[in-house]
């Protein structure tokens, strides 16, 4: 599994802006071949603070992703909103097990 957590920083009063973007992305991008997560939020302790963690099957399928209408749709909306560069940490890793 292909895990990446993605954070970047905005105005706090642009916040609730930037999570209705991620939000309007939810079901396409959840509905890519690969995807078992798409999953935006607010930082609580952090108030310009906006998270995604994605869950892929795959590199490649992240990779197809990024290379998608979707995320060039929510990244001209996105990237002008952003006091800072965003960081992305990316993780190769096993499935050990799924409880519910």
């Amino acid at each position: 599994m292909f895990i990446a957590h993605v954070d970047f920083d905005v105005a706090p009063e642009n916040r609730p802006h930037a999570l209705a973007v991620l939000a309007m992305e939810v079901d396409e991008v959840r509905a890519m071949p690969g995807c078992r997560s798409f999953a935006p939020y607010a930082d609580p302790a952090r108030p310009g603070r906006v998270s995604v963690v994605h869950e892929w099957e795959s590199a490649g399928a992240f990779a197809a992703y990024a290379a998608s209408a979707a995320f060039a749709r929510s990244g001209e909306d996105l990237r002008p909103l952003m006091t800072a560069p965003p960081s992305s940490r990316r993780f190769d890793a096993t499935l050990i097990e799924e409880v519910g």
